[in-house]
């Protein structure tokens, strides 16, 4: 790209990016992925329903640990980085549990339903062609013959296409290289064979299910020295957290519960970026006292926006 002209689509891409997010926050919808929800499908079932994993789960310890990295770092907005990130959009965002989303449609970025434009500037100007030219979202739980990037382990692709991704189609920060090994090893999992039949009720437990494991690769990657990738676990967890606070956004106690929760971890990341000695004990706090928090949020989960009742009343 000319770098003469470069400052201006900068300002073109600020403008259009300030623009749409500004146009989704003027209708309110009391969940933040409602903003990147068609309108034309039922919000509600959207927002309390999933399709479900396709996972097949490797046998051997560190594979293990690779998917439950590449998991929790696939669900955070963080590991895109930029403007992706504030919106609150993660790979998950695009690939419901791995898979694809047909109600997906970004203002200014999706044309119809479940679709997205990659080379456009609203959340990077690396890839930018200034061309409207959205395409369908894959499934990456598809066959994986209609997938365009070969996954075979030896040859690197999709590791390096990940990379590229982040770093210029989200103008992300490169991941840890054991984050960038999860995902693709998280991506290489999902198998048609293992997709369930029909898709489930989504629970504040499933969320902090999420939370949890993020937490459990955290530890694992702070025992192995890792301390940039228990960072995006640690990150990946408080994501988890967010998003169960804003489904209790009329519920003040869980709420508070939350908000400590969430101390807690931001207590670990920190004793994590600045080498201090009690960043595996914090996380191990953390799990010690995560059952009182499932149990608050259970109480409260009737009355909460995980009731599709009651997010039908918020909606409205």
């Amino acid at each position: 790209m000319d770098r003469h002209r470069r400052p201006t689509v900068l300002i073109v891409t600020a403008t259009l990016l300030c623009g749409a997010l500004l146009m989704a926050a003027s209708a309110a919808p009391p969940l933040r992925e409602l903003r990147w929800t068609s309108r034309a499908a039922d919000g509600v079932r959207q927002m309390t329903r999933r399709p479900g994993e396709c996972l097949v789960r490797p046998s051997e310890q560190d594979g293990a640990l690779s998917l439950e990295i590449g998991r929790a770092a696939f669900r955070s907005p963080l590991v895109l980085g930029g403007a992706a990130a504030r919106a609150g959009l993660s790979c998950d965002t695009c690939h419901r549990d791995g898979r694809g989303n047909s109600e997906f449609q970004f203002p200014g970025l999706s044309g119809g339903p479940g679709m997205a434009d990659v080379t456009s500037f609203h959340f990077s100007p690396h890839r930018g062609d200034l061309l409207d030219d959205p395409r369908p979202i894959p499934d990456l739980s598809g066959p994986k013959a209609l997938l365009k990037i070969a996954q075979s382990p030896e040859s690197g692709d999709l590791e390096r296409f990940i990379t590229g991704l982040v770093v210029e189609e989200f103008d992300g920060q490169p991941p840890p290289d054991r984050v960038i090994r999860g995902l693709a090893d998280y991506v290489r999992a999902l198998d048609p064979a293992a997709c369930p039949t029909k898709d489930a009720l989504i629970t504040a437990g499933d969320v902090l299910d999420d939370a949890d494991r993020a937490v459990a690769a955290a530890s694992r990657a702070l025992a192995l020295k890792d301390g940039p990738s228990a960072l995006v676990m640690i990150g990946s967890a408080r994501s988890a957290l967010g998003r169960l606070d804003e489904r209790y956004t009329a519920l003040p106690v869980s709420r508070q519960a939350l908000s400590e929760a969430d101390r807690q971890l931001l207590g670990a990341s920190e004793a994590v970026r600045t080498g201090g000695p009690d960043g595996a004990a914090r996380l191990a706090s953390w799990q010690a006292e995560e059952p009182r928090l499932r149990a608050r949020l259970k109480r409260d989960e009737g009355r909460s926006l995980f009731n599709p009742t009651v997010l039908s009343a918020a909606v409205q």
